[in-house]
């Protein structure tokens, strides 16, 4: 076995300027022990923890002003509307998206996907047509598309990648030239590789040829600065449990254009003009696509979570992931028997491995004894497995939360799995 990598002696704030004790004192979960062990949450990946003041925000609307939006004249329900639409202007600027009527409030990245692929898809593809997507991409952004193609005809394209992780653009171009492309859905970073695919080169590839595109981008937003209108891309869509909000909030930023033209995903409240039993006129966006009560509470949260996040500064947050990045990478590849899956030129802050002859279940249960919570599976992304050979791997993913001596943890927790299936 390997001797321990020596404990960090360089605060990560040398590297970036952060004061990293003052942002975990800003996070009530991190305090507390695990099996006796101080936590170490890396598992931000699959969803990263709250702030207080995202906590706060959602505590204070129900405590103090909660009401249903839009539809009531009475205060409560004023303040209220004000709140979830002041959070719908928050996301706009983050996203330097051109107007509030571009951004749809939905429950998940999951969902936003879906909207597009049955409105939008459901509208331009038919039999013969194809969809492209990329071999990295998450389960939300590949079953939505073949339902998409079972019930129209089209028919699925998917873009191969390297060994290292990196895509073929080569092969994504080729694909590109059949004529037939009706829309490609293109994840912006892997949950299950780190890789961050240059996006901004294969929107212009693909409106080269007039094809729009929809960018997965739940795993970016919270390492990165996102611009739509930079990017060009047509929709744009993520979660806000990904980047300090609540769960059950996600976004759907598309395109003024082509939101007008697309019907409806569901129908019911809030999404009308007017009803009668002959018709129903649909309302004007964004309110065309939020039927029924939306999760009010959680979007104001998700707005708090984006203030609280721009404070900090994207630029200092992913410098500090990189530079964490970089020394977990340079520790684990020290690591016996240990490899990592995802080696990409561009890369944000994730490892995914594997451990010779350990299941990495085994590998996320011992760890977990040890205070150090990773997700070990298939990631929601059995494609990219099956491309490995693989059935699942271990994932240690960070956030801006997290620090040098956590890196160490969980080192010094694989080398013990290591000598216990020694």
């Amino acid at each position: 076995m390997s001797a321990l990598p020596a404990l960090s002696t360089v605060p990560a704030e040398h590297f970036t300027g952060l004061d990293l004790a003052r942002i975990r004192a800003e996070f009530p979960i991190l305090r507390q022990r695990v099996h006796g062990k101080p936590l170490v949450y890396l598992d931000n990946a699959a969803s990263v923890q709250r702030p207080k003041a995202v906590i706060d925000a959602i505590s204070d609307c129900y405590s103090s002003y909660y009401g249903n939006i839009h539809r009531g004249v009475h205060l409560l329900s004023e303040r209220s509307t004000a709140a979830y639409e002041g959070a719908r202007e928050k996301v706009r600027a983050f996203l330097n998206a051109t107007s509030v009527q571009e951004i749809i409030f939905t429950r998940n990245t999951t969902e936003s996907i879906n909207l597009v692929a049955s409105s939008f898809g459901g509208s331009v593809a038919k039999a013969g047509d194809e969809i492209v997507i990329t071999g990295m991409e998450h389960h939300s952004n590949i079953v939505p598309w073949q339902m998409l193609c079972e019930r129209t005809g089209a028919t699925l394209k998917v873009a191969p990648f390297t060994d290292a992780g990196e895509l073929i653009l080569e092969e994504y171009e080729r694909l590109l030239d059949s004529g037939r492309v009706k829309l490609v859905g293109v994840v912006h970073l892997s949950n299950a590789l780190g890789t961050l695919n240059p996006v901004k080169r294969m929107i212009e590839m693909a409106h080269a040829r007039g094809v729009p595109v929809l960018v997965d981008g739940a795993q970016a937003v919270p390492h990165l600065a996102v611009d739509v209108r930079n990017l060009d891309c047509d929709f744009y869509a993520f979660s806000s449990h990904k980047i300090y909000g609540p769960t059950g909030v996600g976004v759907l930023y598309g395109k003024q254009a082509l939101l007008e033209a697309m019907p409806p995903y569901q129908g019911g409240g809030d999404m009308i003009s007017l009803v009668t039993f002959e018709k129903t006129t649909y309302a004007d966006l964004p309110n065309k696509f939020e039927a029924g009560t939306p999760s009010i509470a959680d979007v104001i949260g998700l707005g708090a979570a984006l203030d609280w996040l721009n404070a900090i500064g994207l630029d200092a947050v992913a410098a500090h992931e990189h530079e964490l990045l970089e020394y977990a990478t340079a520790q684990l590849r020290e690591i016996p028997g240990l490899n990592i899956m995802g080696t990409a030129r561009d890369k944000a802050a994730l490892v995914s491995f594997t451990l010779q002859g350990v299941h990495p279940h085994d590998i996320g249960t011992i760890l977990d004894r040890e205070g150090v919570a990773i997700r070990a599976g298939h990631h929601c992304a059995q494609p990219v497995m099956q491309r490995y050979g693989v059935p699942a791997t271990a994932r240690a993913s960070f956030a801006v939360y997290n620090t040098h001596d956590e890196v160490d943890v969980l080192v010094k927790a694989i080398l013990k799995v290591k000598e216990l299936f020694a």
